[in-house]
């Protein structure tokens, strides 16, 4: 399991590394874009292999994720957005949307309702733990911050 985490870990962040780099990222936040795609992968991984559903799994990795982007938003004084759009990418459910309408085109109703609205709930819940983690004001982490001098 340690094996496969740390792989899922890597290919996050080398996802993640190359999103980044084509919206245009600051070159210095590469390694930091990276580090969130992966932070948010590896919790929502490591919970859907302890036993959550991927909706659950899929809240924990966006809270996660927004969680180190505030941290370095602060940290290393570039705004949030720059981090947040790389990292999302691991979490966001393309292949649910792939299958809902492949299952359309296919008229498999059933398997289409039922792939659309789980590929629904964890869109609402990436954009719920997002929302929760980037609500909390600022002065939280500003104890974060590098004040020279």
């Amino acid at each position: 399991m340690i094996v496969q985490f740390l792989i899922q870990c890597t290919v996050s962040f080398v996802a993640t590394l190359a999103f980044s780099i084509l919206f245009h990222a600051p070159k210095r936040q590469y390694v930091a874009c990276g580090a969130t795609g992966m932070a948010g992968w590896g919790v929502y991984w490591l919970s859907v292999q302890l036993g959550a559903s991927v909706v659950l799994g899929s809240f924990f990795g966006a809270l996660a994720l927004a969680l180190l982007t505030r941290i370095l938003s602060v940290v290393c004084r570039c705004p949030s957005v720059v981090y947040i759009t790389a990292g999302i990418f691991p979490l966001v459910p393309g292949a649910g949307i792939y299958y809902t309408v492949y299952y359309f085109i296919m008229g498999d109703n059933d398997a289409c309702l039922a792939k659309g609205v789980e590929t629904l709930k964890i869109a609402v819940v990436i954009a719920l733990g997002i929302l929760a983690v980037l609500s909390l004001p600022r002065g939280l982490f500003r104890r974060l911050e590098h004040r020279p001098g």
